[in-house]
């Protein structure tokens, strides 16, 4: 398969190295007692965030689900406001109020973090009808997991953007896992990518441990989108590291095949075949992930000092207005 270009490859490894390392420090964080919050690890799924992340443009639209750090960094949520809410603190990109659950930075174009399995996709028809309503070339991406696969929403999303073909991309990162149920366990169909072909769009699965096969698949499903095109259904294969939650016993995960799954970690990986392949040395990556270290020593440090938002955030960004009484 042939390569993107060497400022692609870039971008993409700037971004799966920001998802791990930031996801390493937010467990130490967590696990020294330093600091308290829900969290959702996305260790062993950055690689399909940072290939759709080199692709989209700013003004691009993304939905995304709880376990979504790795969403966020990709589409350029500044990191001092992203760990600021992930923390619950005032200068957040929610002023502390949303937690990692409901991140929204429309800056960015991250539009919608949401914490209901599968209520993500039928917003990200809104936003793709919206784009088309507007006569603009917006697509908008949804990531769920493959648990969401099997409610409702999923299905009446993927209908609805069929019949008026909407520059949507649907993103299932099948991490094998719904929550605590393996994958097979509570679906019939062995690929969910299967699925599109009952709503007449085009479904692919695709290894979303490998961010260049990821990024030529992603490439595909945007291009039909922005050229009015259309719905894609992407499945990206992966693995999901960590439990479902910070601090899960993960006894329903079998040792040897988390352990195979880590050993083959796909940061490590992506980093080697970088270097192998002559595109980066040693040197030069390790230049990268110094920068990004430092960003992350920032970011984290403002997050700590800033402060938890005070009593009168109560009733702000609650109601639109006074209500008058009649």
């Amino acid at each position: 398969m042939q390569p993107p270009d060497k400022d692609t490859l870039k971008k993409m490894f700037e971004l799966v190295s920001a998802i791990s390392l930031t996801d390493e420090r937010f467990r130490t964080l967590l696990s020294s007692g330093r600091a308290r919050s829900t969290y959702y690890s996305p260790k062993g799924q950055e690689c399909i965030s940072a290939a759709f992340g080199a692709l989209l443009r700013p003004d691009d639209y993304c939905v995304t689900m709880y376990r979504g750090l790795h969403d966020h960094l990709a589409k350029g949520v500044p990191m001092r406001e992203l760990f600021a809410e992930f923390l619950g603190r005032v200068t957040g990109t929610c002023k502390g109020k949303g937690g990692p659950m409901h991140v929204t930075h429309p800056a960015s174009g991250l539009m919608v973090t949401t914490g209901i399995v599968g209520s993500g996709l039928p917003i990200a028809n809104g936003l793709a009808w919206a784009a088309k309503l507007s006569g603009t070339d917006q697509v908008t991406i949804v990531n769920f997991g493959d648990g969401a696969s099997n409610i409702g929403a999923f299905h009446e999303a993927l209908n609805l953007a069929s019949v008026w073909e909407l520059p949507v991309v649907f993103v299932c990162q099948n991490n094998r896992y719904g929550e605590h149920t393996r994958y097979e366990w509570a679906t019939s169909a062995s690929q969910v990518s299967q699925r599109a072909a009952a709503y007449e769009m085009p479904g692919v699965t695709v290894d979303g441990n490998d961010p260049v096969a990821t990024y030529w698949a992603a490439s595909e499903a945007i291009s039909r989108a922005r050229s009015g095109g259309g719905p894609t259904l992407v499945e990206a294969m992966t693995y999901r590291f960590w439990g479902h939650i910070f601090g899960d016993n993960m006894r329903y995960m079998p040792a040897e095949e988390r352990k195979a799954a880590m050993d083959a970690d796909p940061t490590v990986r992506y980093r080697r075949w970088l270097i192998d392949g002559g595109f980066f040395t040693d040197d030069e990556l390790a230049a990268i992930e110094a920068e990004i270290i430092a960003s992350i020593d920032d970011a984290m440090a403002f997050a700590l000092e800033s402060p938890p938002p005070g009593s009168e955030e109560l009733y702000t960004d609650v109601y639109a207005g006074e209500v008058v009484q009649a």
